[in-house]
């Protein structure tokens, strides 16, 4: 196990993500010291905070819903934090199906007002977590299916030269506050040639997969039965094959693993990628447990956190 390895969580600040708009903010300090408080032993050494609405930005206040937290507790939050041993970093979500968040500036996606909010929020966060090392910026599930599944009102979604040429301004945002982008990987599975052409390598990347297996060849025979019976389409072994792909590429990634679906998941993600990729480029791993931050969600979030540490202890 390598001394600097990235073992990261994920944990909600604003829940504006989805076709929701919740009216408060959906959680609760109690529940989140609760969980935090339980990341050094587990062995945790990095929260990804999914900011959303969650703080009162004075760039653009007329994002905050009653209950986001003013930058000042923000920041004496984060202090906190680093005195537990967590490294902060910020998430704000750029994908067109997760950035309900950004209220009515959501329906103007790739125009100059639209630009001028991302930065604006970008360069304050940054300045916020006093100039993280990272900053990831979503990107997922940007995409038609995604959005006709999830029931939204209003489908926006970009493609081609338009989604690189904003993708690029805001990574470049990050890099003009010294802060290095991160990304889910989505856009490999569509886009694989425009993605290893495109992407620089400075971005850090992380694959999401979340099922048990990382058997490629059963995975595609699982995905040929589902078709035989007119069910939808898996891409599961695409998913477990792009860990492979990216690697061969040369992309540093940290792999993302959950709880969601199998408790199965995150301890085999470990054993496949310390296996199959390279040591150099694997920089750590990453429990998304997609849980809220509410008392009712704390079982989620232990049984996450164990999972978390028994699969990096084990390796």
């Amino acid at each position: 196990m390598k001394k600097d390895e990235i073992k990261a969580y994920m944990i909600y600040l604003g829940t504006r993500m989805w076709t929701r708009a919740p009216e408060r903010l959906e959680s609760e300090y109690p529940a989140w010291e609760k969980i935090t408080q339980q990341l050094p032993a587990a062995g945790l050494n990095m929260l990804v905070i999914d900011l959303g609405e969650g703080v009162q930005y004075k760039s653009h206040p007329e994002l905050a819903v009653p209950g986001s937290w003013t930058p000042e507790k923000l920041r004496e939050e984060l202090k906190r934090l680093r005195g537990l041993g967590i490294e902060p970093i910020p998430k704000l979500n750029f994908s067109t199906t997760h950035d309900l968040w950004l209220g009515e500036y959501e329906r103007m996606v790739s125009t100059k007002p639209y630009y001028n909010v991302c930065t604006d929020l970008i360069k304050e966060v940054c300045d916020l977590f006093d100039g993280p090392r990272f900053f990831h910026l979503g990107f997922d599930e940007e995409g038609e299916r995604h959005q006709e599944v999830k029931g939204y009102d209003m489908m926006i979604l970009r493609q081609g030269e338009l989604w690189w040429h904003d993708f690029l301004l805001l990574s470049g945002a990050v890099e003009k506050c010294g802060a290095r982008s991160w990304i889910w990987s989505d856009k490999y599975w569509t886009d694989p040639q425009e993605f290893l052409k495109l992407m620089p390598k400075s971005v850090m990347q992380s694959v999401w997969y979340y099922d048990a297996s990382f058997d490629i060849e059963e995975l595609k025979t699982h995905e040929q039965e589902e078709l035989a019976k007119e069910r939808r389409r898996l891409v599961n072994w695409k998913r477990v094959q792009s860990f492979l792909d990216l690697d061969k590429a040369g992309f540093e990634q940290v792999p993302c693993g959950s709880n969601w679906a199998c408790a199965e998941n995150f301890g085999n993600l470990v054993k496949f990628c310390r296996a199959n990729l390279t040591p150099s480029l694997l920089k750590g791993f990453f429990m998304a447990p997609w849980k809220s931050t509410l008392p009712k969600a704390l079982p989620g979030h232990e049984a996450a956190i164990g999972i978390a540490k028994a699969a990096l202890e084990g390796v």
